[in-house]
């Protein structure tokens, strides 16, 4: 009964493949944590935006202390991350988070399912806040190909 020599064959060569095995499983785990990960990492309120043909880019709202207000698609108010349980509260709050700011823009997201009138509202709110600039996020369209 012949015994290996680790790292070694029968005929006595020496092995020269590397095992890649543990490396491939590693890189099955980091991906399955990012694919998990990935869709946390989303800042604000989760809504289905409107989609354009080619929408205007605003780096400033992906920014940290953009102030950022959207509209769900069953109506809710969300600044930030915060609930506003009332539009008449969403003006004051608007109005203190301005006050510490040089750039008075505010940014709406809303739902594309939202009621037209709830996202005027929240925009007549806003610009009563006091605002220099409002934009409106949507997502850019994408095209499918003709086959």
């Amino acid at each position: 009964m012949a015994m290996s020599n680790g790292g070694e064959t029968a005929a006595g060569k020496a092995i020269a493949d590397i095992n890649v095995t543990p490396m491939v499983d590693i890189m099955l785990v980091l991906l399955i944590i990012f694919m998990v990960v990935t869709p946390l990492l989303q800042k604000g309120v989760s809504v289905d935006l409107a989609r354009t043909k080619n929408p205007r880019e605003m780096k400033e709202a992906d920014r940290d202390d953009a102030i950022i207000v959207a509209v769900t698609r069953d109506g809710k108010i969300f600044l930030r991350d915060e609930l506003i349980p009332a539009k008449d509260k969403l003006s004051e709050k608007v109005k203190d988070m301005l006050a510490a700011k040089v750039d008075k823009t505010v940014y709406i997201r809303s739902d594309r399912r939202a009621k037209y009138g709830e996202v005027v509202d929240v925009v007549d709110i806003v610009r009563a806040s006091g605002v220099d600039a409002l934009g409106l996020l949507t997502a850019k369209l994408e095209e499918r190909s003709a086959q």
